[in-house]
């Protein structure tokens, strides 16, 4: 820092808080950014460690699953903005490359100015002063930062050329050999600008690139430089798209244009290489896809390409290029009428997905914490076909209510996309950073203000108490039998398919038959009984026949009870996110008392409940399902929480929660078990195409381009969810045209992993369950 400011010695002489700024810079490896050493052609990535999971047991860790812990800011505000960049450097390394010769930044000019340097020291900070209430900043988690975030990138290359990446972004500038003379140095600045031209947004074009800034100190050069740029669309590879679309780059030495159309433009799949030759201090370029003119049935140029959209979650923002900045300054926030000072939002999370044309999308969030909602106000928004052929970026504003008086903390909320005119559905989730710590050692309220406490008004009304029927363990009530043809005992036994003897009486729940793999082959079964066991039976191995036909059904008798427990075996083994299983009960059940005597909770009272668990039977509910948590985790080797949760909201009737909780962890754990063998059941479930299985992995690509394996069930998930969504409630046939499809894989995770066959097991035995552990006449009363 010192042979960056000339005045240090001063400087931190007359302010105590540089001392510790100053320690925490002691890292050479900040020193000055460095130099790639790379041919122009090739490409420029930087390596990053991301988050892995590997996990398929009873529970996964949402912080494995979901969140990236962000390194723990100081509470403390520091007033020199660029020694907060000098932090931000070293935890992001923009330019962790291969080391080279390195020029230091040229001061001399104010060296012996303090004046100029002072005031260059103002201008850097000016768009970053603020009013903000710092109290009211430390319990808002993850934003409200005030260092300048302008995000761009400034590198010194000599003879030896190298490459300059954008942080944040997949774009890059190649700088061949040779570009200045020996001796010479190239200052080359990068920085991408949100919103492209508008002029390149209508039918017949579309920009899939921000604007791109690209500054260069010297002149004199010799050899041309190349811009990389990873774009939002692909065109389509049949013919007709071939022909009537492509993808140009258009260039300026202004802001405002005129742009002109490059011809030096070479494009592999989604990536575009231009070469610039005729080079100026300041260039601006933007990428587009472009039609010569629309052929019926073709209304705009986005049916001639597979188009990315882009989410990214400060504030809702919705991009038409696949640049997510880090940083997001809105600058036009108003309170009381009154315009409010630039504040910057923190990346929360970010999401791609395909979308064939611009049209409406619905966008809603729902909190997955009953300790926050979203309000109600604010739960759900449109964004209009035509802001999305702008070009241009979309916010939206989603403000959330902390419930009760508790202590902030990180959360999860999921965000829901659908495409209003299709049955298309996207889904994410995201997890807050932790909040900044409290700032009471340097903001302190006045003490009456402390010491008051908060008066409660009474609740105006009452929610009806909803009555769930008695659960009654009794024999099942059974009017269809299965004689065995033949005898079926296997050497090597597999989980959920019965063994009987010729002549077996089996006691068959239903009708309906489920399509699985066996040993070898896909066969159709029956859900059957026998010995106490539930599972299944081949229907080509019995003689169906009728409870009047039976001779002896003892061996084929079970009590409900029995038959809950057998059922829901599969759940020991699912993948499930805890806070999601929490949200969703919480919502879904209406008594705490009913779920709380199930649970073995039956000596609850309301005396249980403290102010903090709120006066909302939702409340209520979430905290008896953390009390069950917090029993099993207590004791893991014997207890396990979803398996215990499941069957007590069987015994209270909530068949549409369980079914919609039994789809969740499928898609889930169906996901962590495919792996990279998505792709092939992507292909067997949708048909579809590379193109479209890379629009979903892109969002989780790493800085090589490609998805690490230990991440590659996120695109694995948002296929399956997407695909599950088109359905709408028919979570019976998801289960089974998913074990289908697993089914007739080259390799079938299903041989070894049977708990899908088991969930249809589960779904199958509902209506027996009801019709005898509930009594109708108990309804009715």
């Amino acid at each position: 820092v010192s042979k960056t400011n000339p005045f240090w010695n001063e400087l931190s002489a007359s302010n105590p808080f540089v001392h510790d700024i100053a320690a925490s810079n002691r890292n050479e490896n900040n020193k000055y950014l460095s130099v790639l050493k790379e041919k122009p052609y090739l490409f420029s990535k930087v390596s990053s460690n991301r988050d892995s999971l590997a996990s398929s047991g009873d529970e996964l860790d949402i912080d494995c699953l979901l969140r990236k812990t962000s390194a723990r800011r100081s509470g403390r505000s520091k007033s020199v903005s660029d020694f907060l960049d000098i932090i931000d450097n070293r935890r992001f390394n923009p330019c962790k490359t291969i080391p080279q010769k390195t020029i230091p930044s040229d001061i001399t000019c104010l060296q012996n100015d303090r004046e100029a340097y002072k005031m260059a020291w103002l201008n850097h900070r000016q768009l970053t002063r603020s009013c903000l209430d710092l109290e009211a900043m430390s319990h808002s988690p993850g934003w409200a930062q005030t260092q300048a975030t302008d995000i761009h990138i400034v590198c010194k290359l000599n003879h030896e050329g190298g490459s300059v990446h954008l942080p944040d972004s997949d774009i890059n500038v190649h700088i061949p050999v040779g570009h200045v003379l020996p001796g010479e140095v190239q200052e080359v600045g990068l920085r991408a600008i949100l919103n492209p031209p508008s002029s390149f947004n209508n039918e017949l074009s579309s920009t899939v690139s921000p604007l791109i800034e690209l500054t260069l100190s010297n002149l004199n050069t010799k050899e041309a430089i190349f811009l990389e740029v990873k774009v939002a669309a692909q065109v389509k590879n049949d013919p007709l798209s071939q022909v009537m679309s492509d993808i140009v780059c258009f260039f300026s030495f202004n802001k405002e244009g005129p742009f002109k159309k490059l011809g030096n433009c070479y494009t592999y799949q989604d990536t575009v290489q231009v070469k610039l030759t005729d080079l100026s201090h300041v260039m601006y370029a933007v990428i587009a896809v472009q039609a010569n003119k629309l052929q019926p049935p073709a209304t705009n140029v986005w049916d001639y390409v597979h188009r990315t959209v882009s989410v990214g979650i400060y504030v809702f923002a919705v991009f038409g290029h696949n640049y997510i900045p880090g940083k997001l300054t809105i600058c036009d926030i108003k309170k009381g009428g009154k315009n409010m000072p630039p504040v910057v939002f923190q990346l929360w999370g970010k999401h791609t997905f395909l979308l064939e044309k611009p049209q409406d999308l619905n966008i809603s969030l729902v909190s997955c914490d009953p300790d926050f909602e979203v309000k109600m106000e604010d739960q759900s928004k449109n964004i209009k076909e035509e802001e999305l052929k702008t070009g241009e970026m979309v916010r939206h504003q989603f403000l959330f209510s902390m419930l009760g008086c508790r202590e902030m903390h990180f959360f999860v909320f999921r965000v829901q996309i659908k495409v209003l005119r299709s049955s298309q559905v996207m889904q994410f989730h995201v997890t807050t950073p932790d909040p900044a710590p409290k700032l009471s050692g340097i903001i302190t309220r006045p003490k009456h203000l402390q010491k008051r406490k908060e008066i409660k008004s009474a609740p105006l009304f009452l929610i009806p108490t909803v009555k769930y029927p008695k659960f009654q363990d009794k024999i099942l009530n059974v009017n269809t039998y299965g004689v065995a043809l033949k005898t079926v005992l296997r050497q090597n036994k597999i989980d959920y398919l019965l063994e009987y003897f010729k002549g077996d009486t089996i006691a068959l729940l239903g009708e309906d038959k489920v399509k699985a793999i066996g040993q070898t082959k896909i066969k159709e079964w029956y859900v059957g009984v026998l010995r106490k066991k539930v599972g299944l039976v081949h229907c080509k191995n019995i003689k169906v026949i009728s409870k009047e036909q039976a001779m002896d059904t003892t061996d084929s008798e079970l009590t409900t009870r029995s038959l809950v427990e057998q059922i829901v075996l599969p759940f020991k083994k699912l993948t499930y996110i805890y806070s999601v299983v929490l949200s969703t009960v919480s919502e879904s059940v209406y008594d705490w008392r009913a779920l709380s005597d199930v649970l073995g909770y039956s000596h609850m009272s309301l005396d249980d409940f403290n102010e903090a668990h709120g006066n909302k039977e939702s409340d209520r509910v979430a905290h008896v399902v953390k009390r069950l948590k917090e029993d099993c985790h207590a004791n893991k080797k014997k207890r396990l929480f979803l398996y215990e949760l499941i069957i007590a909201l069987l015994k209270i009737d909530c068949q549409g929660l369980v079914a919609r909780l039994t789809q969740d962890t499928i898609i889930l754990t169906s996901a962590v078990k495919l792996g990279k063998y998505w792709r092939e059941l992507a292909e067997k479930l949708a048909r579809l195409t590379k193109q479209q299985i890379e629009a979903y992995e892109v969002p989780h690509q790493g800085k090589s381009g490609a998805v690490a394996l230990e991440m590659m069930w996120k695109p694995a998930y948002d296929f399956l969810y997407t695909w599950a969504a088109h359905y709408g409630d028919s979570y019976r046939d998801v289960l089974q045209d998913l074990q289908s499809a697993l089914d007739k894989m080259k390799n079938p995770v299903t041989k070894q992993w049977r708990e899908l066959t088991g969930t249809l097991i589960l779904v199958n035995c509902m209506e027996v369950l009801r019709a005898s552990a509930f009594s109708k006449i108990e309804e009715e009363e």
